[in-house]
């Protein structure tokens, strides 16, 4: 195993041990145990950087399914370095943070670090994985753990619904995206990433070529939150903050981002793959940053925030896809390849400064007990640090010098500007839309970066509408925040070393075309260019929008909860539970009788119609033995027995038919030689009547069912038409063998098994992993059955103390 697939496992494995550290070292806050793994494997892949930035790649394939070709192979490039430096970066300060966050004697800590690994190892495992089926299973992986991390505090109405919200929405973007992948597949014969984009140019002439494009969209668009899949993110709010900053600023909605990211070089070029990715991006950032200024609830903020950046960083890869259209490279590839490289340094850049504003909002929370910003104000002198954290962090995300999020939002501006002159996809006129959308979105994103600062560090303190008394945060719940913040300023900076080492590479990942030409250089300063009057634009505007903010407010009140889209997805899943239980009503009756119709009826609809569309009905008696008189005695009797049943008038008349087809079928296994068979037989069949005549004896009176003429004319049907189906079955059998029999195989069980009866060999040797299963399944049940006699014991002594 390569220390690729050692990265992947080793969070999973080493959850195994928080259990017994939490057990047994109580005195100790087990995020410290947990702590030095994502810090190693932070370290140990800033070791790959010289090699990624000077275009080496490392890939390690481990055999998996062979015969399917799915293999367990992991690929490190450019931009799968990124993803992972962020997932284990992030992870580090997260779970620094939270030791300090969390309680030790009112959180259940074990199972919180333990959904923590297990989603930090399915997260390196989506960026990793070359392999499309072991891409997905790490992909689902991530929403099992996303949704026990969300609903860490079960005892939450609201975590409970938050949960459930984000794994419908993102389980079934994931089917949607699992259906893509296997029509790739279909397309090019295989499920590695590399050699899909080795045969991207071959592809767009298939007809499923769209409709796979199309619904692996959809799994990215459901994971990273874009309209009007974002309804999950904000109700995932309701998780621990050290949750949100993690999973929803820099890792499990980054998901999506690197599956559109990975998928450029397959999909990009393509107008549709242009126009989809780019126009739901920018709905997105809209969207996000319009509805983000009416929430009172700082993470609510947080959660419209992250996902109108989200939908900025969507939009740049779809505008960058316009690069591989120009396959000769020059200027045209250069001009659009610079949206690329902005949604990457976004990508970064957000991670920082978002991961940061929620560890302060949840300071804030943690040290005053709320976070709505109507009761909140006057906090800067109280808490001067925080304050210092959420200034740098807000005034970073709303764009402003001297800090990263400026750089890539101009950078973001001339991706926009450029997409305008596109000469392509019909760009000529709906480009202009593009770069009036961002502005537009831009002036929203200031006013609630400013809202989140001013109204909430700035005014009159209100301590009587908190729950505690508000305070500085300890040392510890500061050191991470701090960090990412020290990140926001010097990479404004220093971005150029940033895209040397670490951006170039990734943008060869995502368009890459041998003879283009990159966009490769970032700067603080652009000069007196359009992006910066958009910029200063962005400042007027959105300041008199955040001044007068109680004037104009009021337009929200055109959008209403109940024309929501959450109302649109409470109503879908209300009206399915009601359909659901309504179809299952019909059918559900609580009656015996009608489960075995519907049994029987789907037996004769799936057997009896596959044996008549596929001419299976050949009978072939050339080769079957004579039938002697004794036989047919026995078979007589059987079938006397069979019918005598349903005209029983008692229990015990029936319970002594039924033996007596038993023990027929037992003197015929004798006939055909074989007494193991036939002893089992007959000890099964007495012990079965004994049980019967026992049970039935504490039975009242029986009655037969006054059935009507209808009902039994129904049944009379569905029993011929069920035996008449079997008998077909087996007649047909002789007359359609497709392959050798195996019976020639076991009449060497001596030599093969040692063993002298065929039966006792099968079971014991060629069948002995079922059989140890078998056993295996006994065993536990014996222990079940002797757990619960231990534990009403130890109740009953228990109850006799307290007498």
């Amino acid at each position: 195993m390569s220390w690729l697939n050692f990265a992947i496992f080793l969070p999973i494995l080493y959850a195994i041990f928080i259990p017994f550290f939490y057990k047994k070292v109580p005195t100790i806050h087990t995020g410290w145990f947990v702590f030095p793994i994502p810090l190693v494997l932070f370290i140990y892949l800033t070791t790959s950087i010289p090699g990624i930035a000077n275009g080496e790649t490392f890939m390690h394939t481990v055999s998996w399914i062979p015969s399917l070709g799915i293999n367990f192979t992991t690929y490190l490039d450019g931009l799968s370095l990124i993803l992972a430096l962020l997932i284990t970066g992030v992870g580090t300060l997260v779970i620094f943070y939270s030791v300090f966050y969390l309680s030790m004697k009112r959180e259940a800590l074990h199972n919180f670090y333990i959904y923590l690994l297990l989603f930090m190892g399915a997260m390196l495992g989506v960026v990793l994985s070359d392999n499309l089926m072991v891409l997905y299973l790490f992909w689902e992986l991530t929403s099992v753990s996303s949704f026990l991390l969300i609903a860490f505090w079960y005892q939450r109405d609201k975590s409970r619904y938050g949960a459930q919200k984000s794994m419908l929405i993102t389980v079934f973007g994931g089917i949607s995206m699992l259906a893509g992948f296997i029509m790739l597949q279909s397309m090019t014969g295989t499920w590695s990433v590399r050699e899909i984009i080795g045969q991207a140019g071959t592809l767009s002439d298939s007809s499923l070529f769209i409709p796979a494009m199309l619904l692996v969209l959809l799994g990215a668009f459901t994971k990273s939150a874009q309209f009007p899949f974002h309804i999950w993110l904000p109700d995932a709010m309701e998780a621990p903050t050290p949750v949100s900053a993690y999973l929803h600023s820099a890792t499990m909605v980054k998901a999506g981002i690197y599956l559109v990211a990975r998928f450029t070089p397959v999909f990009g070029g393509d107008a549709t793959w242009f126009w989809v990715v780019s126009s739901v991006g920018l709905i997105t950032l809209f969207w996000g940053s319009f509805t983000a200024v009416r929430q009172t609830d700082l993470k609510a903020l947080l959660a419209y925030s992250t996902i109108s950046q989200l939908g900025m960083i969507m939009s740049m890869l779809g505008i960058g896809s316009a690069a591989l259209y120009f396959t000769e490279g020059g200027d045209n590839f250069e001009m659009y390849s610079v949206a690329v490289l902005a949604a990457l340094f976004h990508l970064i850049n957000h991670s920082t400064f978002k991961g940061a504003l929620f560890m302060v909002v949840g300071i804030v929370d943690h040290e005053t007990g709320t976070r709505d910003i109507r009761k909140l104000g006057g906090l800067m002198t109280i808490m001067p640090i925080t304050f210092t954290f959420a200034a740098i962090g807000s005034f970073a995300m709303a764009g402003l010098p001297p800090f990263n999020g400026f750089i890539s939002k101009e950078m973001f501006f001339t991706a926009v500007l450029n997409a305008s002159e596109l000469g392509i996809f019909n760009m000529q006129t709906l480009g202009v839309l593009f770069p009036v959308v961002a502005w537009v979105a831009s002036v929203f994103t200031f006013v609630y970066c400013m809202i989140l600062v001013f109204r909430t560090f700035t005014g009159k303190y209100k301590p009587e509408k908190l729950e505690k008394s508000a305070h500085e945060a300890p040392l510890g719940m500061l050191i991470p925040p701090g960090i990412l913040v020290s990140f926001v300023v010097v990479i404004f900076f220093f971005p150029q070393t940033l895209a040397d080492y670490i951006l170039n590479p990734a943008v060869q990942a995502v368009i890459p075309l041998e003879n283009g030409s990159y966009y490769t250089s970032i700067y603080a300063w652009h000069g007196w260019e359009l992006e910066l009057y958009m910029t200063i634009g962005v400042v007027v505007l959105g300041g008199l929008l955040f001044l007068y903010l109680k004037k104009w407010e009021g337009v929200y009140s055109l959008f209403p909860k109940e024309w929501s889209f959450n109302t649109v997805y409470n109503g879908i899943l209300s009206g399915s539970e009601k359909g659901a239980d309504k179809i299952t009503g019909t059918y559900m009756t609580g009656y015996l009788r009608h489960y075995l119709v519907y049994i029987f009826m789907f037996m004769i609809v799936a057997i009896g119609g596959t044996i008549f569309v596929t001419n299976g009905f050949v009978i072939d008696m050339s080769n079957d033995a004579p039938v002697n008189a004794y036989e047919m005695i026995l078979l007589g009797i059987i079938a006397v027995a069979a019918v005598s049943i349903i005209f029983a008038k008692s229990r015990l008349t029936a319970i002594i038919l039924n033996g007596v087809l038993g023990y027929m079928i037992a003197i015929f296994f004798v006939i055909f030689r074989a007494p193991d068979l036939a002893l089992t037989q007959l000890v099964i069949e007495t012990v079965s009547a004994a049980l019967f005549l026992l049970c039935f004896f504490f039975l009242p009176e029986w009655k037969k069912e006054n059935s009507t003429n209808k009902v039994k004319g129904f049944n009379l049907v569905i029993s011929i038409g069920v035996g008449t189906v079997i008998t077909l079955v087996t007649l047909s059998i002789q007359g359609n063998r497709f392959f050798d029999s195996i019976s020639s195989y076991f009449e060497d069980a001596y030599d093969l098994a040692g063993g002298k009866n065929i039966v006792n060999a099968i079971l014991a040797d060629f069948r002995s992993f079922d059989t140890m299963l078998e056993i295996l399944v006994l065993c536990i049940a014996g222990l079940g059955v002797y757990t619960l006699v231990k534990l009403k014991s130890s109740e009953g002594d228990d109850e006799r103390e307290g007498e």
